[in-house]
């Protein structure tokens, strides 16, 4: 079980000023929504943001299920 706190934590130490937020959909560990506001992703598409974010998740995303993902430019 994943909890949002590990997810934010890998977020904040891949992302450093990012802002994030995650919300377990389902109470279960394995679904969460999680909204990300940083500096690394001026000047990267869409697709690159995810890919940070993703890259940030690496070793938790065995145990995630479903994420859905915002990300945005402070």
């Amino acid at each position: 079980m994943t909890s949002p706190e590990d997810i934010r934590h890998s977020i904040e130490a891949a992302l450093p000023g990012a802002r994030v937020e995650v919300a377990d959909t389902t109470g279960a560990g394995d679904h969460f929504e999680v909204s990300v506001v940083a500096p690394a992703f001026e000047g990267r598409t869409l697709v690159e943001q995810h890919q940070l974010v993703y890259g940030a998740l690496r070793e938790l995303m065995s145990r995630i299920h479903a994420l859905a993902l915002r990300t945005a430019v402070p």
